[in-house]
């Protein structure tokens, strides 16, 4: 311990820096970081050095310029007279949303297969091995276009919808419409509408506002029942209270809108009204997930399978079900296994949105890193923009997942 004061005490001098154990790594991360930066400078000073040669300037004006191409589909307000930036938004929109909706639907397939893989039942299982080996043994691309070749030839044309007696009728009580141009679904739409604020929709933000206090409540009320059963010893049913807190606010608001649904309805060539999913939003948000997922699949099978047998055996001797035993003690214990492939999962299925462009979806690839680039000719500019925005979103999603993972991981005293 002597030794040790006394080191601590000795004067600093510059041969430390790489001498001393304490001061060498931090020494050389400073340095390799000086490295990367300088070298990050010469490539930027060679590029520009070279477009001033060729007579090109690099700037980021033609973001502001017209678009002149049409994009759909699009959720917001867009034409052709829109900026490439107003465009690029557009595809960024496209991109999230259908990799939201592909990690939604992958993730609900991986656990169901990875579940099945592991059942009793040879028939259930074998099917989900041949989902599995499968669809990860192909690419996803592959995938994507014949999803898209289904939709295009194997689905029914409007007109086949037309006639007292037609070959084609619509399913769900008459309120969906499958053809061949993409699935006709309703929509909500409000008699009593709030308007909007710029590019927001009242009605959806007081909507998602109410939402939110209602988990608010929600929690509060948990956190109730767990006080009191700690001094009593017996949980407080919350189920018929946590119905109400959710269903009660929401309908009273819904109501007060005046909610309703507009149905597609066939007028002339095709269907007017409603919502239009087209062929290659379907064939790109089904072709990531069912790829995905078997992915998925295979983590949720390999973090099952890592919880030790007697954890299983423990619940069966208390009396737990099997369906119980597996939602209550193995897959909570499995998530610290399964949730940081997971995250490579989701990473994965945000980028490969870009294959989208096979099938004529308007994502960012399409538009900020395909016409626009054709229109302007500023191939790195915008290629570096989608590399930020591609990179932004990959640290975002890895930055939730990594929060949710310190949650769920096993905690040690």
């Amino acid at each position: 311990m002597v030794m040790k004061s006394e080191a601590s005490r000795e004067p600093f001098h510059l041969s430390m820096l790489f001498n001393d154990s304490r001061y060498r790594g931090r020494t050389i991360q400073v340095i390799a970081f000086i490295l990367l930066i300088l070298t990050a400078a010469w490539l930027v000073d060679n590029t520009v050095r070279n477009l001033a040669a060729l007579g090109k300037n690099f700037s980021f004006g033609f973001l502001w310029s017209t678009a002149g191409y049409d994009i759909s589909p699009h959720a917001i307000a867009y034409s052709s007279t829109s900026t490439h930036a107003r465009a690029a938004m557009v595809g960024l929109l496209n991109t999230l949303i259908v990799a939201a909706m592909a990690c939604v639907t992958a993730t609900v397939l991986g656990v169901l297969a990875g579940v099945l893989r592991l059942s009793n039942n040879w028939i259930v299982a074998r099917l989900m091995t041949v989902y599995v080996e499968s669809f990860r043994n192909v690419p996803a691309l592959l995938w994507i276009i014949v999803v898209a070749a289904i939709m295009s030839e194997a689905m029914p044309t409007p007109s086949a919808f037309r006639g007292e007696n037609p070959t084609a009728s619509m399913v769900l009580w008459g309120s969906v419409a499958v053809t061949n141009r993409g699935i006709y679904l309703p929509v909500p739409d409000f008699s009593r509408s709030l308007g909007a604020f710029g590019e927001l929709d009242l009605n959806y933000t007081a909507i998602l506002g109410m939402l939110a206090l209602s988990l608010l409540a929600h929690r509060r009320l948990v956190r109730r029942a767990q006080r009191v059963q700690g001094v009593s010893g017996q949980r407080p049913a919350t189920w018929w209270k946590s119905s109400c807190i959710f269903a009660l606010p929401v309908t009273a608001l819904l109501y007060a809108l005046g909610f309703h649904l507009e149905y597609p309805a066939l007028k002339g060539l095709n269907f007017a009204g409603g919502l239009l999913l087209r062929n290659s939003f379907i064939a790109l948000w089904i072709g990531l997930s069912v790829y995905s997922g078997a992915f998925i699949a295979e983590n949720v099978r390999s973090g099952i399978l890592a919880i030790s047998r007697g954890q299983t055996e423990a619940a069966h001797a208390l009396g737990l079900s099997p369906h119980r035993t597996m939602r209550l003690v193995i897959l909570p214990q499995a998530l610290r296994i399964i949730v940081p492939p997971l995250i490579s999962q989701y990473l994965d299925i945000t980028k490969n949105t870009s294959l989208g462009l096979a099938v004529g979806y308007m994502d960012l690839r399409s538009t900020l890193g395909g016409i626009t680039i054709n229109q302007t000719g500023r191939e790195l500019e915008a290629m570096l923009l989608m590399m930020l925005i591609y990179v932004s979103i990959s640290l975002t999603i890895s930055g939730f997942m990594n929060v949710y993972n310190s949650r769920v991981r096993l905690q040690e005293r």
